[in-house]
């Protein structure tokens, strides 16, 4: 396992680099090849690099991950791939390319395939824009969606994920000279102020919704009243409904200043995954965890989103945080545990034989339809 995590870490996949999502997506394949026995459908949307294998004619089981990351190409000079003192380090290594390891060497040791998809994406760290009616396409019917991001701190699995929404706000102004007329202009820097400070103030924490104004621009030159600001916005969200609110409440934003105009452009991105997708195959989890002898199973809601929240949104159980532990993700630390490997992917392989009982699905579909 460790020697085909080396191998997806140092094929670098930064998401905005299609031929490095392509070169990704081959040695993706080949090491799926090798274990799995068959080579995946290439799906290339866009020319954004995605693999599909399919065991059997009805899809039950649906096991979700993704190749791309957020490191840039050259980061393996600064943060080469090592394993030292029990602990494997590399770019991607956590987020997520040990977590399709674990995929695969799990499936692999299965002793029937029949009803298992197992889907690999490319643009999960841009929010899945070419391949979200992809995932959902492959959760639709099945039985269950395992998606192999990274765990929580401890080793939790991730039963709840807020839902995500982003928004582009664009401020249009009058441009004139700031030291001769700026009396003339309508300044966007001062516009952009305002609805900065208001989009703050629709966050509400005891719903657990925050409102958070991020990357900001306006303005040309300094002696230049600004004619055009911008400001970008992050929205997370436990339930549909406040998802809604911010939402009008985003596109209804007003000028202050007359003359000025705004356009808000974006919305919901994500729907939450909701803890009551999850509690059924948490249960089932934690049960076969005890019967392996793995320490007993914690659960985590976390901000973040993950491809999970799309296969929860259209109905699917849906449990996440099923691949490797350690941390770091994004950062320069992130980092796997060694020692958690053959642990966690047993109980992931043990899992998917579970789901694919037949006394099973009788009682998920009970569940999933009430």
């Amino acid at each position: 396992m460790i020697n085909d995590i080396e191998a997806l870490v140092k094929c670098e996949s930064p998401s905005s680099d299609l031929a490095a999502v392509a070169r990704s997506a081959d040695v993706v394949a080949s090491i799926g090849t090798r274990l799995l026995g068959v080579p995946p459908e290439y799906v290339v949307l866009e020319g954004r690099t995605h693999l599909r294998w399919r065991f059997g004619d009805v899809p039950r089981v649906l096991v979700l991950g993704h190749h791309d990351t957020v490191w840039p190409i050259g980061s393996l000079q600064t943060h080469p791939f090592e394993v030292r003192d029990g602990v494997l380090r590399g770019p991607g290594c956590f987020d997520m390319k040990a977590g399709l390891v674990m995929a695969f060497h799990a499936i692999a040791e299965l002793d029937d395939l029949d009803g298992v998809t197992l889907l690999v994406t490319g643009d999960e760290e841009l929010g899945s824009p070419t391949s979200r009616q992809l995932i959902e396409d492959e959760a639709r019917g099945c039985l269950a969606a395992l998606v192999l991001e990274a765990s929580a701190d401890g080793g939790a699995l991730k039963i709840e994920r807020k839902g995500v929404s982003l928004y582009d706000v664009q401020v249009h102004g009058r441009a004139a000279h700031a030291g001769l007329e700026p009396e003339r202009g309508i300044s966007a820097t001062i516009e952009v102020a305002h609805q900065v400070l208001a989009v703050a103030q629709l966050g509400d924490p005891l719903h657990g919704t925050t409102v958070t104004p991020t990357r900001l621009e306006a303005g040309t030159t300094s002696n230049t009243v600004a004619a055009r600001a911008r400001f970008a916005v992050d929205v997370r969200v436990r339930d549909v409904a406040e998802q809604a609110r911010v939402d009008r409440a985003m596109h209804a934003l007003q000028p202050v200043l007359p003359g000025a105009r705004i356009e808000v452009k974006g919305g919901a991105n994500r729907p939450p995954l909701q803890a009551s997708a999850s509690a059924d195959l948490f249960a089932r989890a934690a049960g076969l965890a005890e019967e392996l002898g793995i320490e007993p199973l914690t659960s985590a809601a976390v901000g973040g989103a993950s491809d999970g929240n799309f296969t929860a949104g259209v109905g699917t159980p849906t449990l996440d945080g099923l691949g490797a532990v350690g941390g770091g993700a994004h950062a320069d630390n992130e980092h796997v545990i060694v020692a958690e490997l053959p642990g966690r992917t047993a109980l992931l392989r043990a899992l998917i034989a579970d789901l694919l009982r037949p006394s099973v699905v009788p009682s998920l579909l009970q569940r999933s339809r009430s």
